[in-house]
């Protein structure tokens, strides 16, 4: 079973906006630190986004002041989402998102890091 499941992906038009989520699955208690990558087409995996247990946000230059890497704070003892407001996209922005994280799957339990299945963007110009 996926324990993070990304959406929102879906195609945009040059300095269009979209937000991406990735939501755990049941089987997950809390999401620790997380992370947004991205792979286009012939290239390899980069990565965009993170943000830490402690809610430090860091950005890859090529996004910084476009992408807002965010969790849902909504409960108090847990996060079940993490997510990537993208704004001013560009057609080089153009790739399948994934999101990575480190996972508890009980309060109790060590920390286990597991990838989503992706969800693809695409920026026509």
């Amino acid at each position: 079973q996926e324990q993070l499941v990304e959406s929102g992906g879906g195609l945009v038009q040059a300095g269009g906006s979209l937000t991406l989520s990735c939501a755990a699955s049941p089987t997950v208690f809390t999401i620790k630190g997380a992370r947004w990558y991205r792979q286009a087409p012939g290239n390899q995996r980069e990565l965009v986004a993170t943000v830490t247990t402690d809610g430090t946000m860091n950005y890859a230059d090529f996004v910084k002041g476009r992408f807002t890497i965010s969790r849902d704070n909504s409960r108090r003892n847990a996060v079940r989402a993490v997510y990537l407001q993208m704004s001013n996209l560009q057609p080089e922005d153009t790739a399948v998102y994934y999101c990575n994280a480190n996972v508890l799957r009980d309060p109790f339990d060590r920390a286990y890091d597991v990838w989503g299945k992706g969800t693809q963007v695409t920026v026509s110009s």
